[in-house]
């Protein structure tokens, strides 16, 4: 499994608050009054109202109990958006990277490229020949459905690909999956020559988006990759 985590991302995120202090330490007080109306008029018509940040993410991603015997952390894989939300990125029309579906962030092959805050992680053996990746990103709007949408049809159009590491031909089955969050849509990905396949599930909470790959387990990591989504399911309910 390849490693895909946002920091660049984040690292231009946190450079923002600066420069937004450097535009804005010239300007003089034109009328207290003026500015309160604009900032309520601004608070009303935040997409983000409501929304989680990437630090509340952080809490509701699955503990290390929720994982398999073996995995501990993996410190390069753990990142979030903190307090501070990202813009909304728009859908790319181009042709699904199937190979995407090998990596963390694996969402990212909807054509999305993340949500406006998210929280990851990842557990691996010590050999990294079991692994198993969390996500959970928020999406303004009925994004999140989309996203959903468009992973369906990714898992027709990915059919068949070809892997990045041994080039080898990978076959990908996909279903819904009742019973996990406002709706449920699993993947399993398998190759003749894996000595295991990977399962992805995804699912839906409101304005969220759960993935969730595992590679660990006989049962081409399908049973823990449901137990650490039902963990992260339990935990945005509350």
């Amino acid at each position: 499994m390849r490693l895909s985590p946002r920091v660049a991302t984040l690292l231009a995120v946190a450079a923002l608050p600066l420069a937004l202090t450097a535009c804005s330490s010239g300007s003089s007080g034109n009328g207290g009054a003026a500015s309160s109306d604009k900032a309520v008029a601004a608070k009303a018509k935040d997409p983000n109202a409501g929304l989680p940040t990437g630090t509340q993410l952080k809490k509701a991603l699955a503990p290390a109990s929720a994982f398999p015997v073996g995995l501990t952390l993996e410190a390069a894989g753990s990142t979030d958006t903190g307090g501070t939300f990202l813009s909304a990125s728009g859908e790319s029309t181009a042709k699904p990277d199937c190979t995407k579906l090998e990596a963390t962030s694996w969402i990212q092959v909807s054509g999305y490229k993340g949500g406006v805050s998210f929280a990851q992680n990842d557990y691996a053996n010590k050999d990294k020949t079991q692994e198993v990746a969390q996500e959970i990103d928020t999406f303004q709007g009925t994004t999140a459905a989309a996203v959903m949408k468009k992973l369906r049809t990714v898992a027709t159009e990915c059919a068949t690909f070809t892997d990045t590491d041994a080039h080898a031909k990978v076959k990908l089955a996909g279903k819904s999956t009742a019973g996990l969050g406002d709706e449920g849509y699993s993947m399993t990905l398998t190759s003749a020559t894996w000595e295991n396949g990977t399962s992805l599930i995804a699912t839906r909470a409101g304005n969220s988006v759960i993935t969730v790959l595992s590679t660990a387990g006989g049962d081409n990591g399908a049973a823990s990759a449901k137990k650490v989504t039902t963990a992260v399911l339990a935990a945005l309910k509350k």
